[in-house]
């Protein structure tokens, strides 16, 4: 099965839960092209650009095929493409199927797997439960890109892998170091250096290669 993106998701700056929090994670299904820069899809709003957006967080993927485990575990919410205030709600792919550095090619547009999603309280306001300790006690993280190529891209897209720096990296173990904040030193050694990983990442392994 070729993977391929089910739906976009865009989404505004919006109050959220009871104490009115400023955030754009309930995000609203497009039609039609979407244009994708450096910064992400146009549209595409974030709250605090301090914890979310730019460079290395500019589209946010989510393996779809997660969906059913989330509602057997979670029956009253509705998991439906952009339950997890994703941009690209992807079919046939999860965190299990790519490496570190992945380049896809999507509609006109290369995006670089970059980095796991580290879920905040606002997942847990979207749907009134607690799913960000859930999502890392599962590693079921979805996946940050960057921006290789600005071009457009649309549900129905297939996802193309262009190329693969870092095969040796799968990206399931960098979730499991960036979850559980440790890693075996020939991994840390090898994230200082990997290409295409969010730069936050490498400088946080080194802090830990230098406390070890």
């Amino acid at each position: 099965m070729v993977p391929r993106i089910l739906s976009v998701q865009t989404g505004k700056v919006v109050p959220l839960g009871p104490e009115a929090v400023d955030s754009a994670i309930a995000k609203a299904a497009r039609t039609g092209p979407v244009a994708v820069g450096p910064l992400g899809l146009a549209g595409d709003e974030q709250a605090d650009l301090e914890a979310h957006g730019g460079t290395y967080k500019a589209v946010y993927g989510y393996g779809a095929d997660h969906f059913p485990a989330w509602a057997s575990r979670f029956p009253q919410i509705a998991f439906t493409n952009g339950a997890m205030g994703e941009n690209l709600s992807i079919a046939g792919m999860t965190e299990a199927d790519i490496c570190v550095g992945d380049i896809h090619a999507i509609g006109t547009a290369l995006l670089q797997v970059c980095q796991p999603r580290q879920p905040c309280f606002k997942l847990d306001l979207l749907h009134n439960e607690h799913l960000s300790n859930r999502m890392i006690r599962n590693f079921q993280s979805g996946w940050y890109y960057s921006v290789v190529q600005p071009g457009t891209l649309s549900a129905g897209d297939p996802v193309t892998l262009q190329a693969r720096p870092n095969p040796d990296f799968p990206f399931a173990r960098l979730v499991e170091i960036v979850y559980r904040r440790r890693g075996a030193p020939a991994d840390l050694i090898r994230m200082t250096e990997i290409e295409g990983l969010a730069p936050q990442w490498r400088e946080r392994a080194k802090l830990w290669l230098a406390n070890a």
